[in-house]
């Protein structure tokens, strides 16, 4: 697969940092909106500029936010 160099990973980090979860359906966004009054895992899923859907993880410790691939989801 061939990725977009101009495509900055800090466009989509800052978006799920701030609570746009992008492209998620009703059931996952208020689940995440329990894990922020909860403590549990934070997810969020985005569309690159050429159709690649990417996943951010915030891990429910928030020690680890992870950004994975198609093919590492």
């Amino acid at each position: 697969m061939r990725r977009n160099p101009s495509v900055g990973v800090w466009t989509y980090l800052s978006r799920h940092l701030t609570g746009d979860w992008g492209d998620l359906d009703a059931e996952d966004v208020a689940g995440n909106e329990v894990s922020l009054r909860e403590g549990f895992r934070l997810l969020s899923a985005y569309h690159l500029p050429d159709g690649t859907r990417i996943w951010i993880i915030t891990e429910a410790d928030r020690s680890v936010t992870t950004l994975l691939l198609p093919d590492e989801y």
